[in-house]
């Protein structure tokens, strides 16, 4: 199977869906090196070749079980495009110099961030660096200096963030000589702000894919019976799987991501592989517009103006 690409750069490509790995430490679908396996040779035989990381996935553990499991199959390294990031510090066992959870975008940490992501991974290179949260005291010429060395090097391509606002996103790209290719952001149907806080305007006047964690709602769609906002969607949304004759009504909430102009990536966070395979039906859904808007006003509690 082979779904549909999202270009982000000359000879750099996405899979229009991802699959994220932050799960993998603390899955019970997940027991050892064949399943992580069996996940990954799902998602690229379905066409989902872009695998989302970050370095403090599984409390920083989960790079490492992946490359782990990699090293058994490497020729599957060729087939898939890896993301991840850095710049958060958390407290915990594997970094007991940190007292408290904080930022950092110094080039001395993003530069020893990547070395331990690509030793990790068991890779030479990673497609494409995040910074995963903005910093208040981020210095955006000492960003743009640790890109340019990394890349130079040959260590990571292309360069982008998560969770930055536009005029962030902006000041980091006014220092840099190359665009950055993707702004990871939170959107689902329960989570509207990137609609209608310059975030997506600004992606699709650049003419940026962004990257979507959590397109599900962290799954409260399924599991949050006092969620107010999930109850009032879920009859809009299963009136919508019927009429569009989906799995779930999981498929028609990623459709209705897939809809919007700024051709997003939604990274599916599952780990079974039946659910990544329900997930790809979402890219051959058209929804009409007005069932669009009937999921907005179901999401949003009110009409449009």
């Amino acid at each position: 199977m082979s779904l549909s690409r999202r270009t982000l750069a000359d000879d750099l490509s996405f899979s229009t869906l991802a699959w994220g790995a932050w799960r993998l430490k603390n899955s019970p679908d997940i027991n050892n090196g064949d399943d992580i396996l069996r996940l990954v040779e799902t998602a690229l035989d379905l066409g989902i070749t872009t695998i989302d990381h970050a370095d403090i996935y599984g409390n920083y553990g989960c790079e490492e079980l992946f490359g782990s499991a990699l090293s058994q199959t490497p020729h599957l390294r060729q087939q898939m495009e890896i993301v991840t990031k850095c710049d958060i510090a958390l407290v915990c066992d594997a970094r007991p110099e940190n007292r408290i959870n904080h930022y950092n975008t110094t080039k001395e940490h993003i530069i020893a961030s990547v070395e331990s992501s690509l030793r990790n991974l068991r890779t030479d290179h990673i497609d494409t660096l995040l910074l995963h949260r903005p910093d208040p005291l981020m210095i955006a010429d000492e960003v743009a200096d640790a890109f340019g060395t990394l890349n130079r090097a040959g260590k990571v391509r292309y360069f982008g963030v998560s969770n930055f606002t536009p005029s962030q996103f902006n000041l980091l790209q006014s220092r840099l000589d190359t665009p950055l290719v993707t702004n990871q952001v939170e959107c689902s149907v329960l989570e509207l702000k990137p609609l209608f806080d310059g975030t997506f305007d600004l992606m699709q006047q650049n003419r940026i894919s962004p990257m979507i964690w959590s397109p599900l709602g962290g799954s409260r769609l399924f599991r949050d019976k006092d969620d107010a906002v999930a109850a009032h969607l879920r009859p809009v949304l299963e009136e919508m799987r019927a009429k569009y004759n989906t799995p779930g009504i999981a498929e028609i909430a990623i459709a209705w991501l897939l809809s919007l102009p700024c051709k997003p990536i939604p990274v599916l966070g599952t780990m079974k592989p039946e659910r990544l395979k329900d997930a790809t039906t979402a890219c051959d859904i058209k929804l009409e517009r007005q069932d669009w808007f009937a999921i907005l006003v179901a999401a949003q509690g009110h009409p449009v103006p």
